[in-house]
């Protein structure tokens, strides 16, 4: 959320990865249209939308945000937050394929039982909602390979070669990264944010909401740090609400004052030491993970 704009999505696909589009990013259908266009001017590859279905005093219009993507001719598109099954049907119909996102084997099966082309799944170190099993992905990606007859993208503490080597070793098709390519020279945040993510730890982050049932990890900073303290002493959402409003965490990212508010990442910021270009964080990680399973082949050969 916020991040997912025009020009780091271009710049994912022409390196040959498949960037994303978050559509609620966009305050309206129009603007995600206009977003859309944009990125077809900066690559003629590939690339798809998130939309992502979360409960919400006020939601957006998810039908005309649907409609916008099917009218805009992508042909890729991830869900994430609800079952993906009301959708299913119109995106099918103007042949758009679904990859859901998904924190535990047993969400994975119910979206590919419900026609998905794909499924993401999130191990327990990812930023955001990790779900409530807390299985990491070397546990959650062999149990989904197990499980699972459709392709399926690992996610959740990848940033480089290494990371997609034990992903593929492990049974998945491919991974997703999110921190990584937010710390990137085309990732539309502060520049300050993205320092703080290369000058910080796995250690540097807080799970919120682990009482209420709707656990995210976030950066660790003052404002997470008063809502872990609030909910451990038996308080409720009202109680933080003020805290963790969405528009205090896009002011971290367009002020770069990374005390506003509450922002996503994950534990992999940890390995996370530099600010290039999206391009060359995909060509480095495919072509790292090359050797290191060259390497190994020939060590065990």
């Amino acid at each position: 959320m916020w991040v997912g704009r025009a020009e780091l999505a271009a710049a994912v696909s022409e390196a040959g990865g498949l960037g994303m589009i978050t559509a609620l990013t966009q305050p309206t259908p129009a603007d995600l249209v206009k977003e859309i266009e944009r990125a077809r001017t900066l690559t003629d590859k590939p690339f798809g939308v998130n939309l992502t279905i979360l409960p919400s005093i006020t939601p957006p219009p998810y039908d005309e945000y649907r409609r916008a993507i099917i009218d805009s001719g992508i042909t890729i598109v991830e869900t994430a937050g609800a079952n993906p099954e009301p959708h299913m049907e119109l995106f099918r119909e103007h042949g758009v394929r679904v990859i859901h996102k998904c924190t535990s084997v047993r969400h994975a099966l119910k979206a590919e039982r419900v026609g998905v082309t794909a499924v993401s799944i999130d191990g327990f170190e990812c930023a955001g909602h990790p779900g409530e099993d807390d299985v990491p992905g070397l546990v959650l990606i062999p149990a989904a390979a197990d499980a699972l007859s459709i392709p399926f993208i690992a996610s959740g503490g990848f940033a480089d070669g290494r990371g997609l080597a034990a992903a593929l070793a492990l049974g998945a098709d491919g991974v997703n990264m999110g921190s990584r390519f937010m710390c990137t020279i085309e990732s539309p945040i502060a520049q300050a944010v993205k320092e703080r993510i290369v000058a910080a730890s796995e250690l540097d982050t807080n799970l919120i909401f682990r009482s209420l049932r709707n656990t995210a990890r976030v950066a660790k900073n003052s404002v997470s740090d008063e809502v872990v303290q609030i909910l451990a002493a038996g308080g409720q959402f009202p109680d933080v609400q003020p805290l963790v409003a969405g528009a205090r965490g896009r002011t971290v990212f367009e002020d770069g004052d990374i005390e506003a508010g509450i922002w996503t990442v994950g534990q992999v910021q940890g390995l996370i030491r530099d600010i290039p270009h999206a391009g060359e964080v995909v060509r480095r990680t495919v072509a790292q993970a090359r050797e290191v399973l060259a390497a190994r082949l020939a060590q065990f050969a």
